[in-house]
């Protein structure tokens, strides 16, 4: 079902994006870290909600992570324009989407179904993203002009690439029959 309240919460996540949006252009950073926060419960919910209630849908197992991945792109996309996050991290981010994505759309030619699952890799790289945005946000919030150490930025980097290459490695399985892990 389309209308159940998890895909409603996802629904409001989408539509909450070109808000946030504005407000990180428009330097609104107050504004922004609220709809984040508010972002990231409907987030939580809509997983949590959708197993309590037992209203898991195949339209919710796609629209959640493309939910997620509008939110972290132009999140990313923005605040590396804005110079509050490396581009070369921002690349990384948007190559192995990229590559995922156009992976998919091989493997769906090639097999004729596609089952997409996520990893735990791909799980722990979404999350270090979503955390690291929300560090930016709330040290803009704080008002110090935070130094965020290199470190961060390479761990974000290091965990996405290996979640890509990941990915990359289970799709070539499906795609020659071998069982996937």
């Amino acid at each position: 079902m389309i209308g159940n309240l998890p895909n409603i919460l996802t629904f409001t996540r989408i539509l909450l994006l070109p808000f946030f949006a504005a407000s990180l252009i428009y330097m609104e950073y107050t504004y922004a870290l609220l709809l984040f926060i508010i972002a990231s419960v409907t987030d939580l919910l809509d997983g949590l909600v959708a197993r309590i209630t037992k209203q898991i849908t195949d339209f919710g197992k796609i629209l959640d992570p493309v939910a997620d991945k509008f939110f972290l792109l132009t999140s990313f996309i923005l605040m590396s324009v804005y110079g509050l996050m490396p581009t070369w991290l921002t690349i990384i981010v948007i190559s192995k989407d990229l590559i995922v994505i156009t992976g998919c759309v091989i493997l769906y030619f090639v097999t004729n179904k596609l089952k997409v699952e996520p990893s735990i890799l791909g799980k722990l790289a979404s999350a270090l993203q979503f955390i690291l945005i929300g560090l930016i946000l709330l040290s803009l919030n704080v008002g110090d002009n935070v130094d965020f150490p290199q470190v961060i930025f390479i761990v974000v980097a290091v965990i996405t690439s290996i979640s890509g290459i990941h990915y990359v490695v289970q799709g070539l399985k499906l795609s020659t029959g071998e069982q996937v892990n």
